[in-house]
């Protein structure tokens, strides 16, 4: 396997010559370095580099240019290698436009030029950065292919959950030349699907979601037995939780159930997000998350359910599905929310052959040219019509109320508004769905007059309701009537504590109905349903586990 490439762009020759000299000095025993002089030029060695299958690692990139300036270039190398690390480098007069590729392009660094000695003020940087890349699931191999039928539930779940951990992968229909070369070097048939299949040869057919998670590279198993902090679910919550329990000396390890980013993670742009004035993508913000919480030493755990907890004395002990334990001095419950199913007939069997749950972003360029349609009036919903408005010829809002202004941001309403391909339904509710292989045709109602009508679509996206993942604490932790987690004053009613409660003192404001158990971002009763409380309520949480841990 051909080693990963570091590529530098600038289109001053003398300055060319000199980051690649410097690049090569350190790092060219591991990595191969191209240089290229212009933005088209380097963009066409991408492609050729895409094309023979292998993995670009950093990107250095000159500002001014002509033609294309390393902005652009570095957003539009994005399409080709999105986990390749990005460096803008700048003169000290151009460090404005720097900060502002932070949010374009999501930039890693930027570096001013002159940047001699390199042994201060480069190689510090590109060591950081590298190590960085190889520590992301995709650096072990050039590309994952995944082989399976269009309209297979089974499918769609590997590319899912591949998606949703952000490693990069090719999808081939069964039908295609090369995965009929690819059955045959593994021995299957075309029957044999989802097929997948790693650079190096390995091929799993119908993996499970932790046998898939092993195959990529996610770290499915704890270090040890004892933590001092277990956060549970890997939201904004969960790794704003991670990132400061970690970073603040607690051993911290996050255990999450599919992947982590929860629903924001699927997002395809959050505008209103602290410090991101151009918007954030839900995996960028996720990415970095993970990387600044492994950074501090946090683990973090995926494909891994938690299904009970128990008090062990001064230890709480978290139950897997599997049977295995997980003991710690502390935890923090950040399982966040699931949207609720729709209940009308023919869509439970339509399941991921159509009908989806949340945006399940890796279908939207499937949805070229078809009428997609989208059913609740949150920020969730805006931001998926919007990004499926990119690839459908038209995007069908559907709600159940007058309009949309009491349950999605004001800015996300009028960014609507703008786009001629969503259309907002109001009073409208889905209450059927037919089809064969997939789904074909929904039923509508009008919820005023009772009228139904037919329209064809291959394409419902459900984004209602909230409903918290608590029904493993059932008997151990002290819930609302919806299942959301009580904590501080609203399990102290009329002076008295909550039964069981075994301290000389009332619960903290995050605390549950269990000392020592933490409840952050929507699973907890009366939150605040945004990304920036989410994550400002799993710092909150390590502050009082801090306080916790001083009296114990």
């Amino acid at each position: 396997m051909a080693n990963p490439v570091i590529l530098t762009l600038d289109d001053d020759p003398a300055v060319s010559r000199a980051v690649a000299r410097d690049i090569r000095r350190r790092y060219g025993d591991r990595y191969r370095v191209i240089r290229a002089s212009s933005g088209p030029e380097a963009l066409e060695a991408l492609r050729e580099i895409k094309l023979r299958g292998e993995q670009v690692a950093l990107l250095l990139a000159d500002y001014r240019m002509p033609e294309m300036n390393g902005i652009e270039f570095l957003e539009a190398a994005m399409d080709l290698f999105l986990a390749a690390r990005r460096v803008l480098l700048t003169a000290y007069a151009d460090t404005g436009a720097a900060i502002d590729a932070i949010n374009v392009v999501d930039l890693d660094h930027y570096l001013l030029k002159p940047w001699h000695p390199p042994e201060e003020n480069l190689y510090p940087v590109v060591d950081s950065l590298l190590d960085v890349w190889a520590a992301s699931p995709d650096a072990g191999s050039t590309e994952i292919r995944v082989v399976g039928h269009r309209w297979s539930a089974e499918s769609f779940a590997v590319r899912d959950f591949l998606a949703r951990n952000l490693v990069p992968y090719r999808w081939l229909l069964a039908d295609d030349p090369e995965a009929g070369r690819l059955f045959t070097a593994a021995g299957v048939t075309a029957n044999d699907v989802p097929l997948v299949v790693t650079a190096d040869g390995k091929a799993l057919v119908a993996p499970s979601e932790t046998e898939l998670a092993g195959l990529v590279g996610l770290n499915v198993t704890p270090a040890a037995d004892f933590y001092d902090l277990v956060v549970v679910g890997g939201g904004p919550a969960g790794l704003g939780a991670a990132v400061y329990g970690a970073s603040e000396g607690l051993r911290t390890v996050l255990v999450e159930r599919l992947a982590t980013g929860g629903q924001a993670g699927q997002s395809s742009r959050i505008e209103n997000y602290l410090g991101f004035p151009e918007g954030v993508s839900g995996a960028q913000l996720t990415d970095r998350a993970r990387r600044q919480a492994l950074k501090f030493g946090a683990e973090l755990l995926s494909t891994r359910e938690v299904v009970g907890l128990d008090e062990a004395g001064s230890a709480r002990l978290l139950r897997f599905s599997d049977g295995q334990t997980l003991a710690a001095h502390a935890v923090v419950l950040a399982t966040g929310v699931s949207y609720r199913l729709l209940d009308a007939p023919g869509l439970a069997d339509l399941t991921g052959r159509g009908v989806f749950y949340g945006s399940a972003a890796s279908e939207a360029p499937s949805c070229v040219g078809a009428e997609v349609y989208i059913v609740g009036g949150a920020n969730s919903a805006g931001q998926a019509a919007v990004h499926f408005s990119r690839y459908a010829q038209r995007v069908h809002v559907l709600i159940r109320g007058a309009d949309l202004t009491a349950s999605m941001s004001q800015y996300l309403i009028e960014q609507l508004g703008r786009i001629e391909q969503v259309s907002v339904h109001p009073h409208t509710e889905v209450v059927g769905a037919t089809g064969g292989e997939h789904l074909q045709q929904l039923t509508l109602r009008d919820t005023r007059t009772g009228e139904q009508r037919e329209v064809d679509s291959s394409w419902l996206f459900v984004f209602i309701g909230a409903e918290p993942r608590t029904g493993w604490l059932d008997g151990t932790v002290v819930r609302d009537e919806r299942g959301f987690v009580l904590t501080g004053p609203d399990l102290v009613t009329g002076g008295r504590r909550p039964p069981g409660w075994s301290l000389p003192r009332d619960p903290y404001h995050l605390e549950s109905s269990v000392p020592g158990v933490f409840a952050a971002g929507d699973v907890r009763a009366d939150s605040v349903k945004r990304v920036a409380s989410a994550v400002g309520e799993g710092a909150m949480a390590v502050t009082l586990v801090h306080r916790y841990l001083e009296t114990q």
